[in-house]
């Protein structure tokens, strides 16, 4: 005998959730892959935090869109892949702690500087709302692992 069990609303509403910022989080790494940073730092709320490293990041869309400006002539490609997508939600919706796994190469416009390549993990906090949908307040990079990476320091994983 199969066991059935009804699904509620909340988790209805949830899995809806969850592909809509499924869907932030795969924009943003076309948006980088592309060369496309306005479209990029608009996936971000007004008063964001990003933390690609312990001292390289920004505090505010403006100063991240500053941050974007070098991919265009850093990278001659990249190409971003996220997975492993995890979701915990507020009570009221309004909000969710997201983790998900990166898997990031970089090709360098520096004549013989080797591909980067990065592993690890991003760590974010959304925000809804009813006029832009779902946005990063905050997004962390964690690294598990670099090969060749530009950006020296690390914020660690935090592997046991």
């Amino acid at each position: 005998m199969t066991a059935t069990r009804e699904v509620s609303t909340r988790e209805l509403t949830e899995l809806v959730e969850k592909g809509k910022i499924e869907r932030v989080l795969f924009d943003y790494a076309y948006n980088l892959d592309m060369n496309l940073p306005d479209q990029l730092a608009e996936l971000f709320t007004e008063d964001c935090y990003v933390a690609y490293g312990p001292d390289f990041g920004a505090e505010g869309r403006a100063a991240y869109r500053e941050t974007l400006d070098g991919i265009g002539t850093f990278f001659t490609a990249t190409s971003h892949h996220v997975s492993n997508v995890v979701v915990d939600f507020s009570e009221d919706l309004t909000s969710a702690k997201v983790r998900s796994v990166l898997y990031a190469w970089h090709r360098y416009t520096k004549e013989g500087k080797a591909d980067g390549y990065f592993f690890g993990q991003y760590h974010d906090d959304f925000v809804y709302d009813d006029e832009n949908g779902w946005r990063f307040a905050r997004r962390e990079l964690r690294a598990s692992g670099v090969v060749d990476f530009h950006v020296k320091k690390q914020i660690p994983i935090g592997r046991a």
